[in-house]
């Protein structure tokens, strides 16, 4: 079992930075993934970027260039930094992570304002 504490989301304006954690309560080491989906109203929920143990790293194109993930195993934590926030990235993120199952944090609300 694993639990996924997500923080670090807020209100930002158009351009800002935000940086989001994801807090695990046990080593992610061993995790083969992890990452971050994101949903907005009325929208499916969408992958925004994934990293795995071995540090390799996908992102959805609309984020590519502006997000990047990154893992901390020694502090049981991923993070997502994001650069260049434009509105439509507004929606609630949601850290999680894929050993045999999939776990999910309860996320975190992202809003850009125009």
């Amino acid at each position: 079992q694993v639990q996924l504490v997500e923080s670090g989301g807020g209100l930002v304006q158009a351009g800002g930075s935000l940086r989001l954690s994801c807090a695990a309560s046990r080593s992610i080491f061993s995790i083969n993934v992890m990452g971050w989906y994101r949903q907005a109203p009325g929208k499916q929920r969408e992958l925004v970027a994934r990293i795995t143990s071995g540090g390799s790293t996908n992102y959805a194109a609309s984020v590519k260039g502006r997000f990047t993930i990154s893992r901390d195993n020694a502090n049981n934590t991923v993070f997502l930094r994001m650069n260049s926030l434009k509105p439509e990235d507004t929606a609630v993120y949601y850290c999680y992570g894929v050993t045999s199952q999939y776990y999910w944090g309860q996320g975190t609300q992202v809003t850009v304002s125009s």
